[in-house]
């Protein structure tokens, strides 16, 4: 072992040993790198609380000057809904059912009408309302209608109409003590009934009947009317799914909220990430080259020395042994200087994003910990078994 150490430090190049070094650190340095700060900023875009605990998103057909003058249809099909839950992200899907005929509204304080309009109903099924479900209902014969009011109209109202009018605000509880008559007229009917607000809903940007009533009216006022849903409701299993934003963009279909921007930047970042990620992996194969190149070098320098120890007995392995125990110390090295430059450069970036998002959760380093184990593991192992062949080849060309 004394002979092939000596052997060794006589022809080491440390130009050579000195540029796998550094390249080899850098090629790790960029694909840690890439990967903890993917798992560190990801979750500025995948956190946040939703209505109990779900994720929902309403979609619909996108509507362009194309589709209107080709005639193509906004309405879902049975194919349409049976396609989006078949997808993995899918948990369940709801259809909003319009209402077919003419619907108006007065609105008044003891008996006196203050406003009226023309207005829609529609509805979901029940398990998509987020408002309490003690008055949630209707029976034909029924003198009363249930009505759920999107809270943005309120926000409308008092911070938009009433304050340009000088008109008093309404808040909640006022709201639901009001007069409101519903005029519904189609098929050669016309009734009036009398409409309650039973609540608000932050999810739904629409005004809600129940299912029972919409049923009712559209059978009673417009029967034979094509009730085919133009908007669907779709819980999700997380509405940050990069695969939501790639379904719905192939599909053409377009969402009424926000939530999709961040999974449309998460699928950024992990194109980004992959990106560098490639680009340090690169580096680090070229430093394995450069590293074999040195190793071949140095060997081919002391063929003759080599095969002199292998005729006086010394085994392929304990020659080799030098050789490769100098290349995992050099793994190592990288390995851990590594990891202690991506710590220092963490520490940086992160006291920035917390600063802007103080309730981010902050991930640990364990992935990029892991993937260096197994990167530091992987290049190590294919320099023992390269310079393992390369002097069991010279032992075998003397043999």
């Amino acid at each position: 072992m004394t002979l092939v150490w000596k052997l060794l430090r006589r022809h080491i190049s440390v130009p050579q040993f000195a540029g796998f070094f550094f390249a080899n650190l850098l090629g790790m340095l960029i694909v840690l790198l890439s990967l903890q700060f993917y798992c560190d900023v990801a979750p500025v875009f995948t956190q946040g609380d939703s209505f109990i605990k779900k994720d929902y998103l309403i979609i619909s057909k996108r509507i362009s000057m194309v589709s209107s003058f080709s005639g193509r249809s906004s309405t879902f099909s049975a194919d349409d809904i049976d396609e989006i839950r078949s997808q993995k992200f899918c948990k369940s899907v709801g259809v909003f059912t319009s209402s077919q005929y003419n619907v108006s509204a007065s609105m008044g304080v003891e008996g006196m009408a203050a406003m009226s309009t023309d207005m829609f109903f529609e509805s979901v099924p029940d398990s998509y309302v987020d408002v309490g479900m003690k008055d949630w209902h209707f029976r034909e014969g029924d003198p009363v209608v249930p009505i759920i009011l999107p809270r943005s109209y309120l926000t409308i109202y008092n911070f938009g109409f009433a304050q340009s009018r000088s008109l008093p605000k309404l808040f909640e509880g006022v709201v639901s003590m009001l007069d409101l008559n519903v005029r519904l007229r189609g098929n050669g009917r016309e009734d009036v009934m009398k409409g309650k607000v039973i609540g608000f809903s932050n999810r739904l940007n629409t005004i809600l009947v129940p299912e029972e009533f919409m049923r009712w009216s559209n059978a009673r006022y417009a029967p034979g009317a094509d009730t085919a849903p133009t908007r669907l409701i779709v819980e999700v299993n997380n509405s940050t799914d990069d695969a939501i934003a790639r379904f719905l963009q192939k599909k053409g279909y377009d969402t009424e909220n926000d939530k999709l921007d961040a999974g449309k930047t998460t699928y950024f970042l992990k194109i980004v990430s992959g990106v560098v990620m490639t680009v340090g992996l690169l580096i680090s194969i070229l430093s394995f080259y450069i590293l074999m190149l040195s190793i071949y070098l140095l060997v081919q320098k002391n063929t003759t020395k080599l095969e002199n120890l292998l005729l006086i007995g010394y085994s392929p392995w304990r020659v080799a042994l030098p050789y490769q125990l100098l290349t995992i110390g050099l793994n190592v090295l990288v390995f851990l200087l590594a990891v202690g430059f991506l710590s220092l450069v963490r520490d940086y970036y992160l006291n920035m994003i917390l600063l802007l998002f103080p309730q981010m959760k902050e991930a640990g380093m364990w992935p990029a910990f892991a993937l260096g184990i197994v990167l530091c593991v992987a290049v190590s192992v294919l320099n023992i078994a390269v310079i393992h062949a390369k002097i069991l080849s010279i032992w075998k060309h003397k043999g």
